[in-house]
């Protein structure tokens, strides 16, 4: 594609205009020749340095704030005030396609689940659709991974195009903070967008909660247009601020929760198959019954069909489809039971507001002891460390401290910044240790969450991933404490 149409609306010089670019990247070591390499000034690295190494690789031009009076005349250069938005609009341009219709979510939590739930929706309604976010790309037909919960824009994009051509229209993406901060989706035609809600987390990268919230906001005051739907969440402490922004911007408003106007929660009871949820649907009395652990899903349930109204979708018909919902990997998602009837369900829940939501929406189904597994990565927000300590001492009956993603810090610094906060809970350094005992102690009427890393495959223990999932290494405990209990039954399952 020519360089003049990646960026119509930038004067070019005459040479430059007629290059032929074959791919873009941010990163130097992806640059093949024809390539535009886009120098960013990142966190850990400025991308500047590394133009050189671009330029011998093959590059044929640069996207930088500046034009480097050293390399001026050795290879084109494309300035822009604000080069991380314009990578993001050449992404688009380049690859060109996407699907008719996208919804997207923003929040601290649920983003996954209602992204997921919305084309589940979708689908249900014989619609073809997928869902990209933190699980990937998944969809008919599709079955992608991703790097991040938003992608880096020409990954997005590839991706984005990727799935029209398999011919998905309708396609609900997570909008993480850094997504948006970094301008990640900026060239994405979004139709209707949500916000859950916003607590305690990524204060390792935004520097006040209130830079977190103006992250999240930009989906809203910056990519979603005038008329398109705006799913709120009112009972979210910062909803109402949502909801006078998206009146402002002339964006249709679809409110949730108990304190929602469209879509109003009357009630939302635990029973052992699920959820039972009923609601005001636009005027309508409606109720359904759920097949989803925890209470917190009848707020993401909503989110999902305001996003499906939003987009277009006849309430009713998305309404009568709820029933046939099934649960998202690593959310809530029941990893085994004992043979005494002890369940161990495993959970994503990786900040404060995250783990009391669903230790209390656990707690219901536990008619003896609430048991936790948890642990905090590394390199990332340390506030958070003795917040989490204190919601499980408060609320599970017994709790064992263990390792999450240490990444390049000491895990034993990590677990004692938790068990500051959590007197009594029981420290256990290595994850599977952790998850095998607290496993084998429990009893008829018990519930285990093992929190923290949900669908994840992997630990990160230094600069190396380990292959690890907490839903495996769950069902294996199981299977070992159920054998040990019976002296007839090998472990594992295979007979003496």
């Amino acid at each position: 594609m020519r360089l003049s149409e990646l960026c119509r609306d930038l004067p070019l010089d005459p040479g430059a205009a007629g290059l032929d670019v074959a791919g873009l990247t941010a990163d130097s070591r992806a640059v093949r020749p024809g390539f535009l390499f886009a120098a960013l000034q990142g966190s850990h690295a400025d991308g500047h340095r590394f133009i050189p190494d671009a330029r011998a690789k093959g590059a044929v031009a640069v996207l930088s704030d500046h034009v480097d009076p050293a390399l001026a005349g050795q290879i084109a250069f494309i300035t822009d005030a604000n080069p991380r938005r314009r990578l993001a609009l050449m992404a688009a341009a380049f690859f060109g396609a996407q699907p008719a219709t996208i919804a997207a979510v923003t929040g601290t939590n649920g983003k996954t689940s209602v992204a997921n739930f919305t084309a589940q929706i979708w689908a249900l309604l014989d619609v073809k659709s997928a869902s990209l976010g933190t699980l990937g790309l998944h969809g008919t037909g599709l079955d992608d991974s991703v790097a991040h919960t938003t992608p880096d824009p020409v990954r997005l994009h590839e991706l984005l195009a990727c799935a029209k051509r398999a011919g998905i229209e309708h396609l609900a993406l997570e909008a993480s903070s850094h997504g948006l901060d970094q301008h990640r989706l900026d060239g994405v035609a979004i139709r209707a967008a949500a916000f859950t809600n916003l607590t305690r987390d990524h204060m390792d990268y935004h520097p006040t909660v209130e830079a977190y919230l103006a992250a999240k906001l930009r989906l809203f005051d910056s990519l979603l247009p005038a008329g398109g739907a705006a799913v709120i969440n009112m009972d979210s402490a910062v909803g109402a601020q949502v909801e006078a922004l998206c009146t402002k911007r002339g964006q249709r408003l679809i409110r949730y929760g108990q304190l929602g106007t469209e879509l109003r929660l009357l009630a939302a009871v635990p029973h052992a198959g699920g959820l039972d949820i009923e609601a005001e649907v636009f005027g309508v009395r409606r109720a359904a019954r759920l097949p989803l652990i925890g209470g917190f899903q009848a707020g993401n349930v909503l989110a999902a069909l305001g996003l499906v109204v939003g987009c277009g979708g006849h309430a009713a018909a998305a309404w009568e489809v709820l029933g046939r919902l099934e649960g998202v990997p690593g959310r809530m998602q029941k990893a085994a039971a004992r043979r005494n009837g002890a369940t161990v369900f495993v959970d994503y829940a990786h900040t404060p507001d995250a783990l009391e939501t669903v230790l209390k929406a656990a707690r219901p189904h536990a008619t003896r002891r609430l048991l936790v597994v948890f642990g905090c990565g590394g390199d990332r927000d340390r506030g958070k460390r003795p917040l989490m300590g204190e919601v499980t001492a408060r609320l599970a009956d017994r709790v064992y401290v263990t390792d999450d993603n240490p990444r390049s810090e000491d895990a034993a610094a990590i677990r004692a910044a938790i068990m500051a906060a959590c007197p009594g809970g029981i420290e256990i350094g290595d994850r599977r240790a952790a998850i095998i005992a607290a496993v084998a102690e429990l009893q008829a009427g018990d519930l285990l969450l093992v929190a923290g890393k949900g669908h994840e495959q992997g630990q990160i223990i230094g600069s190396e991933t380990r292959p690890f999932d907490d839903v495996a290494v769950a069902r294996e405990a199981v299977s070992a404490a159920d054998a040990a209990s019976d002296p007839g039954i090998a472990p594992y399952g295979g007979k003496y």
